[in-house]
């Protein structure tokens, strides 16, 4: 291939092949060629997440401690890396919240830099959003062109659910971004049929479920789907490629869970929101079937295993201890 046929017709890497064309079937049966985007657009983008980031930063103090559940959790991981690696509301450890803990390290490595406030707890959220929008709109855009992928990446950010949830300190933040993230990388997939791209959305939805459990897996199945149909490989490949791509799910998201069986329980904090202690109750008791279907965990604050609703459990007696009764109608309300 010519140096100036290079120029009128620019290739991804995906595709260039020593002395290949552009319109080898063999090559490009799935990767057309990218064209050079209009001056416009990158102006654009950029006009698109500065406006995000105001957005979401614009007075983020007034916002306080958020969720004090978390904001307790973010606070002990500042002061304590036993307490950052497990979750724990305080420093000493006792408890965890009722989450996987992965949206706290981010947090708490943040506070940990600049010293625990508002500020320190909720850029990492604000940021979180506006990496969401732009990778919503470079997934759109391999798709549907720039015009699309700035409509998609707009709507988005100025979504009122989204706004909230960028400037709070819940864990639906970074799940967003690794559930947007692991869409980005398998819509790569799909176009290039390269392995590493699957993997790579095999450890977005594991991290996912290290930041809320079952509910970053609840777009697994379209994705896995839109592979095995769209996919440009043979379908024995494919199934292949989505095995490793379970496999990277499965170690992303099971080696925090590991650790934690692993380590004694005499000296770790005890897991909130299970009925035993357990990484595992916790993942799939009340943060996976306790969600679809109710009943099951204690909810960080329900009842536990034979008790009533009234009773006090580890979970419940924690809530009020980092929250403080005044406080506990939001807390004890919050989706997160």
């Amino acid at each position: 291939m010519s140096h100036s046929t290079v120029l009128e017709a620019p290739a991804t890497a995906s595709i260039s092949t020593p002395g290949g064309s552009v319109s080898d079937n063999s090559v490009t049966e799935s990767v057309p060629a990218r064209r050079r985007d209009p001056r416009w657009v990158l102006p654009a983008l950029v006009m698109l997440l500065v406006g995000t980031g105001v957005l979401y930063l614009w007075n983020l103090g007034s916002e306080g401690n958020a969720n004090s559940f978390y904001a307790a959790a973010v606070q002990a991981g500042s002061e304590s890396w036993k307490a950052w690696f497990f979750g724990a509301i305080d420093k000493a450890a006792s408890i965890t919240v009722d989450k996987p803990p992965a949206s706290l390290w981010l947090m708490g490595l943040s506070a940990r830099i600049f010293g625990y406030s508002t500020w320190s707890m909720l850029v990492p959220e604000a940021l979180a959003g506006v990496a969401s929008v732009w990778l919503l709109y470079a997934t759109v855009k391999r798709v549907a062109g720039p015009v699309a992928g700035l409509i998609a990446g707009g709507l988005f950010a100025l979504t009122p659910a989204a706004v909230l949830i960028f400037r709070f300190n819940n864990p639906d933040a970074v799940l967003l971004l690794l559930v947007v993230a692991a869409t980005y990388a398998m819509t790569r997939a799909i176009q290039d049929g390269k392995t590493r791209w699957l993997v790579l959305a095999g450890v977005a939805l594991g991290f996912g479920f290290l930041t809320k459990s079952g509910q970053a897996l609840l777009v697994l199945p379209a994705l896995t789907a839109a592979y095995l149909v769209a996919g440009p490989r043979h379908l024995v490949r494919r199934i292949w490629q989505l095995g490793l791509a379970g496999a990277s799910l499965v170690a992303s998201a099971g080696w925090w869970i590991v650790v934690v069986l692993l380590w004694p329980a005499s000296s770790r904090p005890y897991i909130g929101g299970s009925t035993n202690n357990s990484p595992l109750e916790l993942a799939f008791g009340y943060n996976g079937l306790g969600r679809l279907f109710g009943g099951t965990g204690n909810g960080g604050g329900g009842a536990a295993q034979g008790g009533g609703p009234g009773e006090a459990t580890p979970a419940s007696v924690a809530r009020v201890a980092c929250c403080g009764f005044s406080g506990m109608s939001s807390a004890w309300r919050s989706p997160g």
